[in-house]
């Protein structure tokens, strides 16, 4: 009987391992966007993609557009008005309040143009003085001053230098934060020397002002504002004018009497013609050019009105005599009034200046005299 021979399968061990592994492969997990009976994507997956992907442009866009707005958009900025260690307090106020408001394009004036600047000269241990002036007719706040700016073409700071004291620096701060009405000048308060200070004025309120006329003034003084600047605007044929009430006098070369002067022997017996120096006024030209000039190569003489005095001796200027600029008492034509002998602590100085405020011929006179009824 024929026998049969069956093939039998032949498997090996790596067979084995490999059906194993298929064997125990997880089944592929479905796609969320796939169903059992569809290999394709839905229509309503396709639009979440496009709904996600706009979103995803729009963001992207605007914030492009929102750095490029903040790139081009200009700054915000605050002007101090400061040339060197100078500086104008009253329009460093009005930028930081134009800059608070989002106003910064209406702008401060760099250089405003004025008829004339009025440097009221002051201390930092003289605080009641400047209040006294406040009370009279000085203006107390910011608005006041501005307005009294623009109605006369003047512009009123006190004037102050620098000084080392931070206790002083902090009392003054809160001064100059609720009025802003002063102007820094590059002088040393501390190692006090008033014919500095008066040159550091000039070249200050030049580099500040565009004006006609620059005045140093004292603040123990009564002033008439709106007659000031009628002096100062009038025409004039000399473009080199020092307007003030003149005086001679004898040279003081006893350094134990006030007034002494230690250059005495380069002047004489007797002083020139010059200013007092309670008030006086330097036309454009003239502080143009003690402004260019080194503090140097100017003679500084122990008296500040004797110092200016001697430079425009040097200089091609008419000496414009007015003693309106130095009245004892008010009359109608009176611009400053103050005493000589001054009035000089302790002497109280609000009292004398509110006595003026009080009298009808200081405070509310016409600014110009009634005229004289003509012969008929």
């Amino acid at each position: 009987m024929p026998q049969h021979h069956h093939a039998i399968p032949y498997f090996n061990d790596d067979d084995d391992e490999e059906l194993i592994k298929k064997r125990r492969k997880p089944p592929p997990r479905p796609s969320p966007f796939l169903t059992p009976s569809s290999p394709h994507p839905p229509h309503r997956a396709i639009l979440i993609l496009v709904i996600l992907s706009a979103v995803c442009l729009i963001v992207g866009i605007a914030g492009i557009a929102f750095a490029a707005a903040a790139i081009r958009r200009p700054p915000r900025i605050v002007t101090v008005f400061r040339c060197g260690r100078a500086e104008d307090t009253l329009r460093t106020f009005r930028s930081k309040s134009l800059a608070a408001t989002g106003r910064p394009e209406e702008g401060v004036a760099a250089r405003p143009r004025v008829i004339g600047v009025v440097g009221v000269f002051t201390g930092f241990s003289s605080s009641d003085r400047r209040a006294a002036l406040r009370d009279t007719w000085f203006p107390r706040d910011p608005d006041a001053l501005s307005r009294l700016d623009h109605a006369t073409g003047l512009a009123f700071r006190f004037v102050i230098g620098q000084t080392k004291d931070s206790k002083k620096k902090a009392v003054l701060q809160k001064e100059v934060e609720m009025h802003h009405d002063f102007m820094f000048v590059d002088a040393d308060e501390d190692n006090y020397k008033l014919p500095y200070k008066t040159v550091a004025f000039f070249k200050a309120a030049f580099n500040l002002f565009d004006a006609d006329f620059y005045v140093k003034a004292d603040d123990d003084i009564y002033l008439r504002p709106d007659r000031l600047a009628t002096l100062l605007a009038k025409d004039r044929a000399h473009r080199l004018t020092y307007i003030g009430c003149m005086k001679k006098g004898p040279v003081i070369t006893d350094r134990n009497m006030k007034w002494y002067e230690s250059s005495g022997h380069l002047i004489g017996n007797e002083y020139f013609l010059h200013a007092h120096g309670p008030i006086y006024a330097l036309s454009a030209d003239i502080v143009a050019a003690l402004a260019s000039a080194r503090n140097d190569s100017l003679r500084m003489f122990n008296n500040e009105d004797v110092t200016i005095g001697s430079w425009m001796l040097a200089m091609n200027v008419n000496h414009e005599d007015t003693k309106a600029l130095c009245e004892p008492i008010c009359t109608s034509t009176s611009i400053a009034v103050w005493s000589n002998p001054r009035c000089l602590d302790p002497c109280d100085l609000k009292e004398k200046l509110m006595e003026l405020q009080n009298v009808s011929m200081c405070s509310n006179s016409s600014t110009l005299p009634p005229e004289d009824d003509e012969d008929d």
